[in-house]
């Protein structure tokens, strides 16, 4: 059972007009024609773009396949042409088994009705009986922590109740297929680990198909990816590799020159890193910078941090912990930054510095999206650091 494919896409494709009034028209003439036999032409006609353009692949149980790309890419079209709410214009699509999705926010939910009957409602478009959603409605209240308003209609719950019941519907009735798309962010800290708790469970029986911005969750959770760029196949494969071209694809939307949060006192003149790739475990690597001072800057706290793509601090280097008394002089100061055994999983990094007073926390210096590098490796992307330590195995 676990080899088995249950989501099957051979050469899908989808395309949308950009102009109403040529679309509905197009729509009639496609409609007319296919009543008298004439298949629709796959030429663009005026206003026309490809949403998806020839997209295959297969997912077999026991699979999770995360689907990268910046928006507009395609990935909303590709999810609702999987859950059938989409027709597409070329291509089939193959699902075999139950299917449960949370696509959009509340999608499937009557608003007048309550949360206990639209949990039996949804369980039944899932194609599951009342007798085992009666088996399940126990643990799905419980999983979506909405006892209390269980009774209440749901057009009176908050966005993030709504995403927490829809997952809860679709993870706990354990469908053959599950579709999920970026809603999840919606979610709190605690239920977000949840879901993807519940996810990992779920991948032993089931294939699964994600949707999401945050690198971290695809790192965890998907066993393979495809990244998608203006509908098309721009790679697919290796989890790790796929993050790596998701994020150069999207290296122009970031700024390429360093951002100043906050100066006073103290400017960034230069920022030179000793080289931009590395070897993944690194020994050594060295940093040089220059910062010009307006006035003598005694006791400073000096605070290097690596940056990952997203600009979230990875690790930091800190002069007040290494108890490394730093003053500044009036004018060019010139500092060399030395850090050892950088052990940084692969992938693309950048720079973040912060300079203040220690004593009485003044900020007089916040620059980040400083000189990037890359850790280069075998693609061993999960978590972003790699701790330096040593298994043993004890003799009984």
């Amino acid at each position: 059972m676990a080899e088995e494919v249950l989501v099957e896409v051979s050469n899908l494709s989808k395309k949308f007009c950009k102009d109403l009034k040529k679309s509905l028209w197009y729509g009639v003439k496609d409609v007319v024609g296919g009543t008298f036999g004439k298949a629709p032409s796959m030429e663009l006609r005026k206003d026309e773009f490809w949403a998806l353009k020839d997209i295959s692949f297969t997912l077999k149980r026991g699979e999770c396949l995360g689907l990268l790309g910046h928006n507009g890419a395609g990935k909303s079209t590709l999810l609702k042409i999987l859950n059938g709410l989409l027709k597409p214009d070329a291509g089939s699509v193959t699902m075999r088994g139950k299917v449960g999705a949370l696509i959009e926010l509340g999608a499937g939910f009557n608003p007048i009705l309550t949360g206990r009957e639209n949990i039996y409602n949804n369980g039944a478009v899932l194609g599951f009986s009342k007798q085992e959603i009666d088996a399940k409605v126990e643990e799905i209240i419980d999983f979506a922590e909405v006892r209390e308003f269980i009774e209440m209609p749901v057009k009176n719950y908050s966005s993030g109740m709504r995403v927490r019941l829809g997952f809860a519907v679709a993870a706990q009735l354990e469908p053959d297929v599950l579709i999920i798309d970026e809603v999840l962010a919606v979610g709190d800290a605690s239920f977000r680990a949840k879901c993807y708790e519940r996810v990992s469970e779920l991948m032993r029986d089931c294939a699964i198909i994600i949707v999401s911005h945050s690198m971290t969750h695809i790192a965890r959770t998907a066993t393979k990816c495809i990244v998608l760029g203006s509908g098309k196949e721009v790679f697919k494969g290796k989890t790790g590799e796929a993050m790596e071209v998701y994020y150069a694809q999207n290296s122009r939307d970031y700024q390429k020159d360093h951002s100043v949060i906050f100066s006073n006192s103290c400017i960034l003149k230069k920022f030179n890193v000793e080289k931009n790739q590395l070897n993944i475990f690194n020994d050594r690597f060295e940093i040089y910078f220059e910062l010009v001072c307006d006035k003598p800057l005694i006791d400073v706290e000096l605070d290097l941090f690596v940056m990952s793509m997203e600009h979230v601090p990875i690790c930091q280097i800190s002069s007040k912990i290494l108890d490394n008394r730093i003053a500044l002089r009036n004018g060019l100061n010139t500092i060399k930054c030395t850090l050892s055994n950088l052990n940084l999983n692969v992938g693309t990094y950048s720079f973040a510095i912060t300079i203040s007073d220690s004593i009485h926390k003044n900020q007089y210096l916040w620059v980040q999206n400083l000189e990037k590098f890359t850790v280069k490796g075998n693609n061993l992307i999960v978590s972003p650091v790699i701790l330096n330590g040593h298994f043993e195995v004890e003799k009984n």
